[in-house]
């Protein structure tokens, strides 16, 4: 097979591979999408909840088929206690992930990016100084800038306590409410982590479980069963998690990582639509600027652009995780029952939905939780979180 040449290739179809393909074309650089599946946003492993907000600033509306619901209220339990926020006024959207990447892919393809599926990204080669001989599965191409957006699979030589077994099931239910995220902290069954519900309309949602050294299977099953036996499964994801925070570096040469191979999902959630989605689109203004000024030394800009956006928030993500996973049932009961919602209500009312940090602070900062944690993070606390 004859190879081709692109200014940029870009390994893996993921969202943010997506949108730095859009940025680089619409910039009229020559660029192509790697994916190794056979359809863009295959397998779906996230459970597709963002802002409106953060949406917009990723440059996209979300066509009406896209949108599959709009969350007004969240509950947050432990064994015995609970607390109730109402969102509301934060514009949260669940949306259907395969349908969403589609819709950037449109946008790249558009804008004159190639995307092609079920064709892997294997190796890469130097060709000169400044170039590269991408192999991938469909023949050889010959580029001179690889956007790395793979996903968790290149992480998996890293430490490997910070990627962690999830499950998720789409799946209808009498019990699931139309409008109402819940979340629950059970320290035996998910430890590390935590089991949701997010609804995709009256009886519809997505079911999901992650913790360390579980057996997502089992505990995803147990969980469903005990919230009623009238269900049915339509889907079923399995998909490990990374909640490690941002890589060392995103930028090797003239090679940028972005989304999930950069460690750049949420410490808390491992949600990432839109701090990968930013990475995608910073990365592929900085290679065009890159390649404008004919300078590799740019490249540079998109780490620390991304940094300045998001490392003090992801910062202080690791920091209430490193807490959390210390905390038993009793601990957290104890905190949940102790907190006053109207407080939290209040700092969700005026925080950004996209970095939600300050209402992990609020939380980690009541008396009880100081109380409980001084002995085994005091003066990290103070130093993050400023008390």
């Amino acid at each position: 097979m004859p190879s081709e040449e692109f200014d940029v290739v870009v390994a893996g179809g993921s969202v943010s591979g997506l949108f730095a393909a859009r940025e680089l074309a619409s910039r009229g650089v020559s660029v192509i999408v790697l994916e190794e599946d056979h359809e863009i946003g295959t397998p779906e492993h996230c459970g597709g909840v963002v802002s409106l907000q953060g949406l917009n600033a990723l440059g996209i509306l979300p066509d009406g088929n896209v949108v599959q619901n709009n969350i007004i209220n969240a509950q947050i339990k432990t064994r015995s206690s609970q607390i109730s926020v109402n969102a509301a006024n934060q514009n949260v959207l669940v949306i259907d992930r395969r349908l969403f990447d589609k819709q950037v892919a449109r946008q790249a393809q558009r804008e004159g990016a190639v995307i092609r599926t079920r064709c892997s990204f294997r190796s890469i080669e130097e060709d000169s100084s400044d170039a590269f001989i991408v192999k991938a599965s469909d023949g050889d191409i010959h580029c001179h800038y690889v956007v790395d957006g793979r996903g968790i699979g290149s992480l998996s030589s890293m430490i490997k306590g910070n990627i962690i077994p999830s499950a998720q099931f789409e799946i209808y239910a009498e019990w699931i409410i139309g409008d109402e995220v819940e979340v629950f902290f059970d320290s035996d069954l998910y430890p590390g982590f935590f089991a949701w519900v997010i609804p995709i309309g009256d009886g519809m949602g997505k079911v999901g479980v992650a913790g360390r050294a579980i057996n997502v299977s089992k505990s995803i099953t147990n969980f469903i069963k005990s919230r009623g036996d009238n269900f049915s499964i339509i889907r079923k994801i399995f998909a490990p998690i990374w909640v490690g925070g941002p890589i060392e570096s995103f930028v090797q040469g003239r090679v940028l990582k972005v989304g999930d191979c950069a460690g750049q999902t949420k410490p808390s959630t491992a949600g990432g639509i839109y701090s990968c989605g930013v990475a995608g689109i910073i990365a592929g203004r900085t290679i065009y600027d890159s390649i404008r000024r004919n300078d590799p030394s740019y490249l540079h800009n998109y780490e620390r652009d991304w940094r300045l956006m998001f490392e003090s928030e992801f910062k202080k993500l690791l920091f209430a995780r490193k807490i959390l996973e210390r905390l038993d049932n009793r601990a957290l009961d104890e905190i949940f029952r102790s907190f006053k919602s109207n407080k939290l209500q209040e700092t969700i009312r005026t925080t950004d939905f996209d970095f939600h940090s300050n209402a992990l602070s609020l939380i980690l900062r009541s008396n009880v939780a100081i109380g409980l944690t001084k002995g085994l993070v005091g003066n990290e606390f103070r130093k993050i979180f400023g008390r």
